[in-house]
């Protein structure tokens, strides 16, 4: 069973599309492509009603600068949604300047009947019958807009995260792969761990600055306290194997589909250790290419 099919469009559409419209079965995982869209940095609306497609479709295409680019779920859940969204739909492909993309996502009778099972949850067209009533009904009244997606996903063998995998390559912009955005994070125990670490490093095995006459006054930002700490057989061989755990894990949590990686590096204080291992492992991470690199300094200014 193919889980894509291109249709009549070529594949540019999907990376300049700026209104993306994601509809389908219900329990096909819409809720899991519109939420891979926002993290592409798509403004995002899900279960829209249709009537208000069009007036959020101007708003999107009116706001320079300020709404790139728009995606909607739209459905059944919506009793209006069969009637109205063919003529909706034309109108849209009318506006050039939005660039719309109708994507379908479908999924076979069982995978969706076990889906259900799974959630425990009515289906919405047959909310006093059996799902796969439902489900029947639902294809059948939903073939005609399946017929008009420029793009249809069979979900039945996808996972969330080929599913995820399989909307990036189809609506990137064109600067290409999305970089992953890492940042450096250097914190102090005594503050406590900040809540959105993905690594810890604990640097509190390395020589402390604090206990050295000239040191304790400034931060690991002054080149005296990096130099301090380089002089450790500690700091050099702790920041190799660092840089080699990052260039092993990063270029894999890019594949996954990670789009933040918050690197937690932390001391006693916040002030010296951790803050001179951010700013020093800095350097390696900037060389490993394709992320977005950024660095916070949480507790270096905390008493």
């Amino acid at each position: 069973m193919r889980k894509l099919t291109r249709r009549r469009f070529p594949l540019s559409l999907g990376r300049d599309a700026r209104f993306i419209v994601v509809t389908g079965l219900s329990g096909s995982g819409k809720s899991e492509a519109i939420r891979a869209l926002e993290d592409l940095g798509y403004f995002c609306v899900d279960n829209l009603p249709t009537s208000l497609i069009p007036t959020f479709a101007e708003l999107a295409a009116d706001s320079v600068g300020r709404i790139e680019r728009a995606a909607v779920v739209v459905d059944v859940r919506d009793r209006y949604f069969l009637k109205q969204f063919p003529h909706i739909w034309k109108r849209l492909r009318r506006r050039r300047k939005l660039k719309p993309l109708l994507i379908f996502l479908e999924a076979s009778d069982g995978a969706l009947v076990r889906r259900f099972s799974q959630t425990r949850r009515p289906h919405p067209l047959a909310p006093n019958r059996p799902v796969v009533e439902g489900i029947l009904e639902e294809r059948a009244r939903l073939d005609a807009i399946n017929r008009m997606a420029d793009r249809v996903f069979d979900t039945s063998d996808l996972t969330v995260h080929e599913l995820r995998h399989a909307l990036m390559a189809l609506s990137r912009g064109r600067s290409g792969r999305t970089k992953l955005v890492v940042t450096l994070l250097s914190f102090g125990y005594k503050f406590g761990v900040p809540l959105e670490s993905d690594l810890v490093f604990d640097v509190r095995f390395l020589p402390n600055p604090h206990f050295v006459s000239g040191l304790r006054t400034l931060t690991g930002r002054e080149r005296a306290v990096q130099q301090y700490l380089n002089r450790s057989d500690a700091t050099r061989v702790f920041l190799d194997k660092a840089s080699d755990l990052l260039k092993f894990l990063v270029p894999h949590y890019v594949h996954e589909g990670k789009t933040y990686l918050t690197i937690a590096v932390g001391c006693t204080g916040g002030r010296h250790r951790s803050v001179a291992i951010a700013e020093l492992l800095r350097r390696r991470v900037e060389r490993l290419g394709g992320v977005r690199l950024r660095i916070k300094h949480r507790d270096v200014a905390a008493e």
